[in-house]
């Protein structure tokens, strides 16, 4: 079993238990809840909010002049969800914009259909509430699940708009460390191709010229142990599993990744770690250079 499963469980949510509603229009968070609560009165709708029902992305909130954007998910829970105190967060870094940390495999960067609890974006919650209870996080980008490394997320909506209106303009360099199965003959190169998802909504890779997404991965071998690779794999492109598919298109997939492979998992965990994210600070137009250092699992494979 994967530790981090132990440390993240991902119980299947019932879907009996809340109710989820997608905010269309910028307003306040109790206004919000007049308008999807019609003929319920002004106390039974305060109460979601004073007993704690309410979260934003699966983050519990209770401020009434909270401030919602459209895209947000309000759920409303029928048990009360409890804030939790926040310590020893893997914080690489943080400012007034945003918040940068080092996300542990295992742990979703948001609220997935089966997981509206267990995420970043509910520990970054709780950790920035504990300063300010009008306090706010919003998501940058991701990383898949079972992913580790750099994630970057902001702490105000406008911050969040300046990275993803210009994310591939702002970042130079997206560096990840990949344990894949078997020996590359080749050492070095790049993968292309164009990622569209199919019905399972898993991505796959098409050579058809605009038949999907252009992606591009750079690979180097830095390491070889039996019949293992460690790749330094750099991307040109962010797109959904980009790396994982893109090797698998290679014969070489990463290590316990059963969602587009049968490789053999010696990590009891996915080898993708996101060791490196360098951007430009949209604010100032400084390169800030974030780094996550190599999984301990990692070194200790190869030695």
């Amino acid at each position: 079993m994967n530790n981090n499963k132990k440390r993240f469980p991902n119980k299947k949510v019932d879907k009996n238990s809340y109710r989820e509603f997608t905010v269309s229009h910028e307003c306040e968070l109790l206004d919000f809840l007049f308008e999807t609560h019609p003929g319920q009165s002004k106390n039974s709708v305060k109460s979601l909010l004073t007993n704690h029902h309410v979260t934003i992305e699966g983050s519990p909130v209770s401020q009434y002049n909270l401030k919602l954007f459209p895209g947000d998910t309000v759920i409303i829970y029928k048990q009360p969800q409890r804030k939790v105190v926040r310590s020893k967060l893997p914080i690489i870094y943080e400012d007034d914009h945003i918040i940068v940390i080092n996300k542990p495999s295992g742990l979703l960067s948001i609220a997935s259909d089966n997981e509206k609890r267990s995420t970043a974006y509910r520990i970054l919650s709780d950790y920035v509430q504990q300063k300010d209870k009008h306090n706010r996080v919003f998501i940058v980008h991701r990383l898949d699940e079972d992913t580790s490394g750099v994630l970057m997320i902001a702490k105000d909506k406008v911050t969040q708009e300046k990275y993803q209106d210009n994310w591939n303009d702002l970042v130079s360099k997206r560096g990840y460390y990949a344990i894949v199965d078997g020996i590359l003959n080749k050492k070095q190169g790049t993968i292309t191709s164009y990622l569209k998802k199919n019905a399972q909504n898993l991505m796959y890779s098409s050579k058809k010229a605009g038949d999907g997404q252009y992606s591009v991965t750079h690979y180097k071998v830095i390491k070889e142990k039996g019949d293992y690779s460690m790749l330094d794999v750099n991307i040109d492109s962010g797109r959904k599993n980009q790396i994982r598919v893109h090797l698998g298109d290679i014969g070489h997939n990463v290590v316990g990744d059963d969602k587009y492979g049968k490789p053999t998992n010696p990590l009891k965990r996915l080898g993708l770690h996101a060791y490196e994210l360098d951007i430009k600070d949209p604010y100032t137009g400084k390169v800030m250079k974030f780094m996550a250092p190599i999984p301990k699992e990692f070194d200790l494979f190869f030695k």
